[in-house]
């Protein structure tokens, strides 16, 4: 029988899985400290942060991976898969000695966080179309920002009280909770539009992907700016405590932006309703960089140490903007894939996942006493997703074209969905 689902409902579910795949980063930064001597790095060692980078490439490559078995096999039975070996990676990461154990389970437990991170823009994608998708994705990704807002607190309380491993415990009720809840939402492919599964396939797929311009530019777009969101998430915790000796603020400064960054996710659709999904990631591009040439002049005038509330400030108003640009770029990178919206979703998921990863480590590794590389990091890496957006062409024109269509949805409400 088709189910019924309410634009609410997919909101809470696709946040909720957003959440999950995010936990493996929010619920370590506030961790750091006691990581660091369970698995004996020196105090203040960078080294930490490879558990992070490790865990956004495992989670890229598990995107990419179940794409193709999502476009064959329906989403759910994906999605439960991915949370089993995520349970897998997280038992191990509790239960790991030494620094190579660890980041081996960090991979597992990103490669499983894969399935849910994929399955966020794919089910979008089932049930929505270009513009509303936007508006659809930015709603979930302001939810979404409840993960950096209240896990890294809810860490602090747990480690007041117990270690780091009890932290990640809370990974594994999260992996069953989503399994329970996908047998609830039910399936969103269509059985019509099931692909087969083989090398020629997947190989006719990625060929659609990448020689679409539109969905190159965006792509590029995504990756340069995660890959400037990265560097805060990684970094952000070692320049409170190294550079301003503030790392008993860092858990609720940590939360409060994310306060300020989910206006923007929040309010995004109504300027995407005015002016239309390209501009609005294009002016938001735009404002980043303005405010990070700024900040590099407000760096370089404090000689590598900015006063503090200047520093976070600058950067908190920056990733306002930036946070605007992923459901944007997201939903214009895929509006002409749905064919093949698994494999899309994955790749460009783990494209833009593994390259922000990699980018976001260059700019980490060279962060100890100074801000410097950080504020030099975003501005560049701002100036190259500018330009993907330049260079991408919006399919039907600019402002409108199909924001109001859906794919078992209308913008006046949801009409039925097909279930398997």
């Amino acid at each position: 029988m088709p189910r019924q689902r309410s634009e609410a409902s997919v909101v809470a579910f696709l946040a909720f899985l957003g959440v999950m795949a995010a936990f493996g980063v929010d619920a370590s930064l506030p961790a750091f400290d006691e990581i660091r001597s369970d698995v004996g790095l020196d105090p203040g060692s960078n080294r930490i942060t490879l558990m992070i980078t490790v865990y956004l490439i495992g989670n890229a490559l598990g995107q990419v991976l179940c794409g193709p078995f999502a476009d064959r096999f329906g989403r759910a039975p994906v999605l439960r898969a991915g949370l089993v070996i995520a349970a897998l990676g997280i038992a191990g990461t509790i239960s790991s000695q030494g620094l190579p154990t660890l980041l081996a389970s960090r991979l597992l437990w990103g490669l499983g966080n894969g399935a849910p991170a994929n399955m966020r823009a794919t089910v979008a994608r089932d049930l929505y179309l270009g513009d509303h998708m936007a508006r659809v994705v930015s709603r979930v990704m302001g939810f979404f920002l409840l993960g950096p807002i209240f896990v890294p607190l809810i860490a602090e309380g747990i480690l007041a009280v117990g270690s780091w491993r009890t932290v990640f415990t809370v990974g594994l009720a999260l992996a069953g909770v989503g399994t329970v809840w996908s047998f609830r939402f039910g399936e969103t492919l269509d059985p019509v539009d099931s692909r087969p599964l083989g090398w020629a396939a997947t190989g006719e797929a990625f060929h659609q992907i990448f020689k679409n311009r539109t969905t190159v530019g965006y792509l590029v777009a995504l990756t340069f700016t995660g890959a400037a969101f990265f560097i805060w998430l990684g970094s952000s915790q070692p320049v409170f405590d190294l550079v301003y000796g503030r790392a008993d603020q860092f858990a609720v400064m940590f939360s409060a932006s994310g306060v300020v960054a989910a206006v923007g996710f929040f309010s995004v659709g109504w300027f995407i309703n005015r002016y239309g999904a390209h501009r609005v990631a294009m002016t938001s591009i735009g404002m980043m960089l303005v405010l990070n040439i700024a900040l590099v002049a407000l760096v370089a005038r404090g000689g590598g140490g900015p006063p503090f509330w200047g520093w976070f400030i600058l950067l908190t108003a920056s990733n306002v903007f930036l946070s605007m640009v992923v459901p944007t770029g997201l939903a214009l990178a895929l509006r002409p894939l749905g064919s093949i919206a698994g494999t899309a979703a994955g790749v460009i998921g783990a494209c833009s996942m593994a390259g922000s990863a990699v980018l976001a480590a260059l700019v980490d590794t060279r962060i100890s006493t100074t801000v410097t590389p950080m504020a030099v990091g975003y501005l560049l890496y701002g100036t190259l997703a500018l330009a993907g957006v330049l260079w991408a062409r919006p399919s039907g024109g600019g402002h409108g074209g199909d924001a109001d269509s859906v794919a078992g949805f209308h913008a006046d409400g949801p009409t039925p969905s097909s279930s398997a």
